[in-house]
């Protein structure tokens, strides 16, 4: 049987052709769809690269902390005190023989931090870190160290300034705090608790101008704060508080211990001042009126009927002394100092305590109601703590029990306080009775159990009959910033 071969219809082929077609379409399409989708997620991969931290996102304080970092230095100092041993039979040998083991001389450490500020080795720190040091070693950030000695220092704004004798010394350029705002940047850098050398912290100005602050280790007469929240804390003393560029800006002083971010620091401009003067001569020479001066306050204002409470107010006038030669009278109401206002009391004094002894400078001043001129030129202001060079002698002339160093009253001094007799503290021994007691630099001790003293002998002398007397205290009269109080001294 003769079969005929098998063939398909044209319409077949056609339709397979089309399927082949189509297919090759959606190919093509699905390929270009993923082809697309590779280039945006390249793209994407692209930006963030592009978005990895590099150099023009670095923070701006590592340049700061590049600049200054290597000008800091740890300051660590051995200092002499006398006192008991704290060991358990100290107490056992006062309760059963009624009195104290004889007192051995010991060396206390204490730490601080500094600043190079010239290639000749010459820093800046503060004055109750080398104060009384025996032994100053300087080490810097590269490892390097050195004994210091001290230049010269400072108590009444507590700048000291110490040097070391090395080679490539790196210095720390000094800015202009005349300049802050409040709200700049603050970094501060020094030694913390003595032991994370080289910390950084960053904050801003919080305020400028502060005063009348208790600083420990010694109140400075002179005060002119800068405030910052940029942590400071023991062992940041004397170390730099920095600007954005890099430049000293303040010595960190102190802090307030019962808040946070609340650090102190001396303006870098009144430092500088000070330093020039101790590095030519070793001492701070300062200027002065012959006046005493008080706040013009609300009340005091009222009861002189003044309006306001623009300027500062003379309470006392010392005979002989400029002001005096130039007719100032108690009560006038200093409201201009050279064309510009008078507004706070401790501003005012540091003004005049910078200026060049014998310079001239005017004033107006408010007197029953009417403002008068006066011209006078500025003495040498006797009163001042001269800055010492050395540290201070515990034995000789000048010294007495109890961790006191005294010295005799001025006339002039006298004259001011309205008394007849006294001494004047010049220093105060850490840790010494004078030191539990209160007393501070500065006070004016005008008896001793109800006997004047005028001379350190006459103290020494009047301590030693209390203790002879078997007295386990004696009553100091002391007089400070013209208020009067008893202060009971331990007899050691």
């Amino acid at each position: 049987m003769n079969r005929e071969p098998f063939t398909r219809p044209r319409s077949h082929y056609l339709t397979a052709a089309a399927l082949v077609l189509a297919g090759a379409v959606i190919g093509l399409g699905l390929s270009a769809g993923l082809s697309l989708q590779r280039e945006s997620t390249a793209q994407r991969d692209t930006r963030l690269a592009r978005a990895v931290p590099g150099e023009d996102l670095e923070s701006p304080f590592v340049s700061v902390v590049q600049r200054a970092l290597p000008a800091v230095v740890f300051i660590d100092v051995k200092k002499k005190v006398s006192g008991m041993s704290g060991f358990p039979q100290d107490e056992l040998f006062r309760r059963f023989f009624n009195q104290d083991l004889p007192q051995q001389p010991r060396f206390e450490p204490s730490e601080g931090s500094g600043f190079i500020i010239d290639p000749d080795g010459h820093i800046l720190t503060n004055n109750h870190v080398v104060a009384n040091a025996e032994n100053i070693t300087v080490t810097l950030n590269d490892k390097r160290s050195f004994k210091a000695r001290v230049v010269g220092s400072d108590p009444e704004t507590d700048v000291a300034v110490i040097r070391i004798d090395g080679r490539n010394l790196p210095a720390l350029p000094l800015g202009d705090s005349d300049r802050l705002r409040i709200g700049d940047w603050a970094i501060a850098i020094g030694n913390p608790l003595g032991d994370l050398r080289g910390s950084v912290t960053v904050g801003i100005i919080s305020a400028q101008g502060r005063s009348n602050l208790n600083i420990f280790g010694g109140t400075p007469s002179f005060q002119d704060f800068i405030q910052t929240d940029a942590s400071i804390n023991f062992g940041n003393s004397g170390g730099p508080l920095c600007n954005i560029r890099g430049e000293a800006i303040g010595i960190n002083t102190a802090i307030n211990p019962s808040g946070q971010g609340i650090g102190f620091a001396i303006p870098i401009n009144l430092a500088r001042h000070v330093a020039e003067q101790l590095i030519a001569s070793g001492r701070v020479k300062r200027a002065w009126m012959g006046v005493s001066l008080a706040e013009l306050t609300p009340e005091l204002a009222e009861g002189f009927g003044i309006k306001g409470t623009q300027g500062v107010v003379i309470q006392s006038v010392v005979g002989g002394q400029p002001a005096a030669r130039a007719g100032l009278k108690r009560n006038d109401v200093i409201v201009e100092l050279n064309g510009r206002p008078v507004t706070d009391l401790q501003k005012f004094r540091l003004q005049v305590a910078d200026m060049p002894v014998g310079s001239r400078v005017s004033l107006v001043v408010l007197r029953d109601g009417r403002r008068l001129p006066v011209t006078l030129a500025l003495g040498d202001r006797p009163d001042a703590a001269v800055a010492q060079s050395q540290p201070a002698d515990r034995g000789g002339p000048g010294s007495a029990p109890g961790g006191l160093q005294v010295r005799e009253l001025t006339a002039a001094e006298r004259d001011e306080a309205g008394v007849q007799s006294g001494v004047v503290v010049t220093a105060v021994q850490d840790g010494s009775a004078a030191d539990d007691a209160g007393l501070q630099p500065g006070d004016l001790i005008e008896e001793v159990g109800g006997r004047p003293v005028s001379t350190a002998e006459a103290l020494a002398g009047a301590l030693r009959a209390a203790r002879v007397a078997g007295k386990q205290y004696a009553v100091l009269l002391v007089t400070r910033q013209g208020g009067t109080r008893y202060v009971p001294l331990r007899l050691e």
